[in-house]
């Protein structure tokens, strides 16, 4: 895996401080709302959609326990509402880029490469989602070289010590995080 590290920063191409920056206003701003969500019964993460000028196409929290539904993360609802607001499913024209407060699961790296879009931006890895919710991130061999091979730029590990800190609120105010019985 070619990633290249800057203050934690990991990515699957040589690190552009631009990108940096933008991305860590925009995740720190969704983390700071991630109180907002779980107050109304979202779970512990969001997800925002911009185009390539930086305008916000969509924005969505993880609803899954609130809407009885495994699919609705956050990065699947924001996805979802980005193709309603543009009227397709496929995003690609559009040169989208994904910010979410932790690393796509299992799940959503599928939804976010059938979409289309063309950078994802996350701050908490996994393994630290796992630790502090228990949460199964499922298996992801290789996705950032999958995806770079797929001309899909990521950068991870983007504000992450705060995205810990919001997850670790959520699991001491008792808030559920849902998983199957295995």
């Amino acid at each position: 895996m070619e990633n290249y590290t800057h203050i934690n920063i990991i990515s699957n191409e040589e690190i552009d401080e631009k990108k940096v920056e933008e991305a860590s206003q925009i995740i720190r701003n969704l983390q700071k709302e991630i109180s907002v969500y779980t107050a109304n019964g979202s779970g512990p993460f969001v997800a925002a959609i911009y185009n390539e000028k930086g305008e916000l196409i969509s924005k969505a929290a993880n609803s899954v326990v609130r809407e009885n539904c495994s699919n609705n993360h956050a990065e699947m609802n924001a996805i979802k509402l980005a193709e309603q607001k543009l009227g397709t499913y496929d995003l690609s024209p559009f040169n989208l880029k994904i910010y979410v407060t932790a690393e796509p699961c299992m799940m959503c790296l599928g939804g976010i490469m059938w979409s289309g879009i063309k950078e994802v931006y996350y701050g908490v890895p996994s393994c630290d989602v796992e630790d502090i919710t228990g949460f199964d991130e499922g298996f992801k061999p290789k996705w950032f070289e999958e995806f770079k091979e797929r001309g899909i730029v990521v950068y991870g590990n983007i504000e992450a010590e705060l995205g810990e800190e919001e997850l670790l609120k959520y699991i001491n105010r008792g808030y559920k995080v849902y998983k199957p019985e295995r």
